[in-house]
């Protein structure tokens, strides 16, 4: 596993005893019967409380989606409070809905709770985690310092160990740094280099490293995965600062180290049991998926029948894991024609191979073909629910990069290749973050930032980021 800081432990803890103690108070404070005293209540109300108690580790998520655990957001005030006043605004929704579920019960009045809890909670989190927690960090940071390499002498790399230098509320330690090429000097700018990067395990041996921040400059993606794939097999905190990587810091809220855009990278889904509770998890969502989109599904079918002539569902070769093919299935959204469309085959080449252009799109469609129901369904990417039959048949994930066709993965470069390293995806971060809008070349490096990026908390962000992509028809074509 890799190290997570101990300043985001400290504060995820804190969080959660503050969130659940509001809970509590704010319960307690609007009982019906005044007489019971705390232990009394606690005891009779047990089974209701516990409800609010679950709701505490959503809004944990919630503060992690909105930046409250990175450090550039801890120590900016302002930053700080629009943060925690945004999520507990999201928050407070969990609150509205487990109120309804005990507004039968005889020892709370359900309707205060939430304005309680809102009174007791805000100042609570400004007091402890604005003010305290952000001084007692800044005054003990020597205590927290992370210990870090930077991977690359270049322009970038001097930049960030300069700023970092200078402009250090971060409390990191520069260690030195490794360099890609052959080394030619000993220090650079006054910081020690380490050594070359083929030497990074032995280095850190040598140096209790915390973390490895990756910003070398004039790299080709090939060579710069390579690094990663170094890096990360240190089981250290690993971050990357790339103009290669520019599309996801401009589409992805990121941490900041004195200002600069740095992304983690270092995957979560780490072991063969995180990776069979995705599975289980996979499979337990597109079931409920299914039995609860049931009437959607049926009624989509029908019209899919009635628009033209052809089967309900599109059946197609895609790529999945390891480069494997697999029946890849659709609601059919454009009429039936005798031959494969060679004609896009050739556009869809010569757009890969030109990638480099920006063409700001990812698909080649044939409109003219578009059925009256298709262009309904694929505006709210109602053709792919079928999808959740790959899911549980084991050849798709719920989240993960888009399957692509035999003739696309024939033609990718060797890192584009890299994206079949997991299950392909019903929804991932191009879809949820680009969809049509992003390049094809941005679309590869979105994915293969989720990729080196697997965590649940990643992968429950991007299907709850899904729902509203669908509802609104974002980008859809």
């Amino acid at each position: 596993m890799t190290k997570v800081p101990k300043y985001k432990f400290y504060f995820a803890m804190g969080d959660m005893f503050l969130v659940s103690l509001a809970f509590l108070f704010s319960s307690y404070l609007v009982r019906y019967d005044k007489s019971l005293e705390l232990f009394e209540f606690l005891k009779l109300t047990y089974p209701v409380l516990s409800l609010f108690l679950i709701a505490t580790a959503f809004f944990i998520f919630i503060f992690q989606i909105n930046g409250l655990y990175k450090i550039n957001v801890i120590f900016n005030r302002a930053a700080h409070l629009t943060a925690i006043i945004k999520s507990l605004y999201y928050g407070t929704l969990n609150v509205v809905v487990i109120s309804h579920l005990v507004k039968s019960s005889e020892f709370l009045d359900s309707r205060l709770i939430i304005f309680m809890f809102s009174v007791i909670v805000i100042p609570l989190l400004y007091v402890l985690r604005v003010e305290l927690g952000r001084k007692l960090l800044l005054r003990y940071k020597k205590q927290f310092n992370s210990n870090v390499v930077i991977v690359g002498d270049g322009t970038t790399g001097k930049l960030l160990a300069t700023k970092l230098l200078f402009e250090n509320p971060e409390g990191i330690h520069i260690l030195g740094f490794i360099v890609n090429h052959k080394i030619k000097e000993h220090q650079l700018n006054g910081i020690e280099i380490l050594g070359a990067v083929e030497d990074l395990e032995k280095i850190n041996k040598q140096f209790k490293i915390d973390e490895i921040i990756i910003a070398i400059d004039d790299i080709k993606y090939e060579r710069l995965l390579e690094v990663l794939d170094l890096c990360n097999s240190l089981k250290v905190t690993v971050k990357l600062t790339s103009e290669l990587f520019d599309i996801v810091t401009r589409k992805v809220s990121t941490e900041k180290y004195a200002g600069i855009p740095v992304l983690g990278v270092s995957p979560h889904y780490n072991n063969t049991l995180s990776m069979k509770i995705k599975r289980v998890v996979d499979v337990a969502l597109s079931i409920t998926g299914l039995v609860l989109l049931s009437p959607i599904l049926f009624v989509v079918g029908i019209l899919v029948k009635l628009s033209s002539k052809g089967p309900m569902f599109f059946q197609q070769s895609r790529i999945g894991q390891g480069g494997r093919e697999f029946k890849f299935y659709k609601f059919r959204s454009m009429t039936v024609v005798d031959e494969d469309d060679k004609e896009r085959e050739k556009q869809m080449i010569e757009f890969m191979n030109n990638s480099d252009d920006d063409a700001g799109d990812t698909k080649i469609i044939n409109t003219s073909r578009i059925t009256w129901i298709g262009k309904i369904i694929r505006k709210l990417s109602l053709d792919e629910l079928p999808q959740l039959f790959n899911v549980i048949k084991g050849d798709m994930s719920l989240v993960g990069p888009r399957p692509s066709l035999p003739y696309e993965y024939d033609n990718y470069d060797t890192w584009q290749k890299r994206r079949v390293n997991v299950l392909p995806g019903c929804t991932g971060v191009w879809q949820v973050w680009g969809r049509s809008s992003v390049s094809f070349k941005d679309s590869m490096v979105l994915d293969l930032y989720y990729v080196n990026n697997m965590s649940p908390w990643l992968d429950i962000q991007l299907i709850i980021k899904t729902i509203p992509v669908m509802l609104f028809s974002r980008g859809g074509k």
